[in-house]
């Protein structure tokens, strides 16, 4: 493969390295943030506050809302925030509805 030299207006440094084929995207499995939902199901409080350091309580409540909805074990769990403190609450189970 022969490279075709182009004369650029400022030097800059860089490579190329010619490859074969692109990698496949490495996806995470799980996300950092179930272990705090683990944590607070293992746990008998039914309601606790939560802080990570250097994250608002509004972008914790985003997150942990996305891994409730993707994970049926977190189905239980409630998040709100009020005051810009990200809160997590125990639902009481829902009794069963007995047929007639």
């Amino acid at each position: 493969m022969k490279m075709t030299e182009v004369k650029p207006t400022q030097k800059t440094d860089f490579g190329l390295t010619p490859v074969k084929n692109k990698p496949k995207r490495a996806y995470r499995k799980g996300s950092k943030f179930d272990a705090i939902l683990e944590a607070f199901l293992k746990s008998k409080e039914t309601l606790s506050s939560v802080s990570v350091p250097d994250k608002d309580g509004n972008y914790l409540r985003t997150q942990l809302k996305k891994r409730v909805d993707a994970v049926k074990a977190f189905n239980g769990i409630t998040i709100s925030v009020i005051n810009n403190v990200c809160y997590l609450e125990k639902l009481p189970p829902t009794p069963k509805k007995e047929t007639v």
